[in-house]
C-alpha cells in the first residue's frame, strides 16, 4: 500500500502504467473507493474489500469494508463502517481483523459489527494482517518498520528495523511469517532505491531472514500462496504480479497499473483478485 497523495499517485500511474490484455480478465467490478485488500471467506463464499476512501493516514471515518461475490457482483457496498483507512484483512472464520492505520479492528462478521479494536503503539501505518494456527494475528507497519502480533489480547512487537525492508505484505505458511517488503531507501515520492524481496520471520523469536537468493524484486504489496510452494506477490509501484518461488527466482504474470494493491488468490479457481486502488476497481485474472 502507497503513502503518499493518492491524487499525486494518479497522475503517476497515468504515466507509468500499463493495462494486462483483456483476455486475461474474467470481471471487473467498478465503483469502489480505494479498494486496498480483498480477502475470500470460503465458507460464506464471498469477498471483503476494504476500501481507504480518502488519504490512506486520515483518520476520517471514511472508511468502510465491502461484500463482494467471487463472480464480481457486488453484495453490499458498505458492509463495515466507520473505520478511518481500512487496508490488510484477515480472518479465522468468526472475526475478520482489519488493520486501521495505528490499530487491529475486528469485525464480528456475522453480525457485521465491530467488535474489539486494538491500538498499536507507536504505529504510523499498519498494513497488512496474517493469522496463524494458534490464533495469533500479525500485523505490518510499513513506515514504522514493525511487526506487531495480537497474543492472547496483548497487541506487542514481534521484530523491527530495517531488517524489515519496510514491510508489507503478510502470509503464513508452516509456522513461518512470510513478508512481501516495500523496499529499502525509502524516498519522498515513495519508489526506494533497493526494492525489497521476501524475507521469512520468525514468530517465535522474531529473528529476520532472506526467502530464496534475496535478490531486490521491487515495491511489494499483496502476497499469497498458490497452491503449488509458490507465491503470487504484487508491486504497487510497477503496477507488476510476480509468481516467486522459495529460490527467490520470479516470474511476471501480469503487468497492469500503478496500484495493484493486496490481492486474493483462490486456487481451486485459479483465481486472482486484485484491487486496484487508483481506479476504484477489483479485477480478477484466471491464472494457470
Amino acid at each position: 500500500m502507497h503513502y503518499f497523495s493518492t491524487t499525486a499517485a494518479i497522475s503517476a500511474g497515468l504515466l507509468i502504467g500499463s493495462v494486462a490484455a483483456a483476455q486475461d480478465v474474467v470481471w471487473t467490478l467498478e465503483g469502489l473507493e480505494a479498494p486496498e485488500s480483498a480477502h475470500f471467506d470460503e465458507a460464506r463464499d464471498a469477498l471483503y474489500v476494504s476500501n481507504i476512501n480518502g488519504e490512506p493516514t486520515a483518520k476520517d471515518g471514511n472508511g468502510y469494508i465491502s461484500r463482494v461475490s467471487p463472480n464480481g457482483q457486488m453484495l453490499e457496498a458498505k458492509w463495515v463502517t466507520g473505520l478511518d483507512a481500512p487496508k490488510g484483512l484477515v480472518s479465522d472464520g468468526a472475526t475478520l481483523y482489519v488493520s486501521d492505520i495505528d490499530r487491529l479492528v475486528a469485525i464480528d462478521i456475522e453480525a457485521g459489527e465491530i467488535s474489539g479494536t486494538w491500538p498499536a503503539e507507536g504505529a504510523i501505518f499498519l498494513n497488512d494482517t496474517a493469522l496463524d494456527a494458534a490464533g495469533r494475528v500479525y500485523v505490518s507497519d510499513m513506515i514504522a518498520q514493525k511487526i506487531h502480533v495480537l497474543a492472547d489480547g496483548d497487541f506487542s512487537v514481534l521484530a523491527e528495523g530495517d531488517v524489515l525492508q519496510h514491510p508489507n505484505g503478510l502470509s503464513m505458511r508452516d509456522g513461518k511469517l512470510l513478508v512481501a517488503p516495500w523496499g529499502l531507501d525509502l524516498q519522498k515520492d515513495f519508489t526506494t532505491k533497493t526494492g525489497g524481496h521476501l524475507i521469512t520471520v520468525d514468530v517465535e523469536t522474531g529473528s529476520v531472514a532472506p526467502l530464496g537468493s534475496g535478490d531486490p524484486v521491487g515495491n511489494l504489496d499483496g502476497l499469497e500462496p498458490d497452491g503449488d510452494g509458490n507465491w503470487i506477490v504484487s508491486d504497487w509501484i510497477a503496477g507488476a504480479v510476480y509468481r516467486i518461488a522459495d529460490d527467490g527466482n520470479k516470474e511476471l504474470l501480469l503487468d497492469l497499473d500503478m496500484g495493484s494493491a493486496d490481492l486474493e488468490y483462490i486456487p481451486d479457481q485459479s483465481l486472482l483478485i486484485v484491487p486496484m486502488m487508483l481506479n476504484n476497481t477489483l479485477v480478477a485474472y484466471r491464472i494457470e
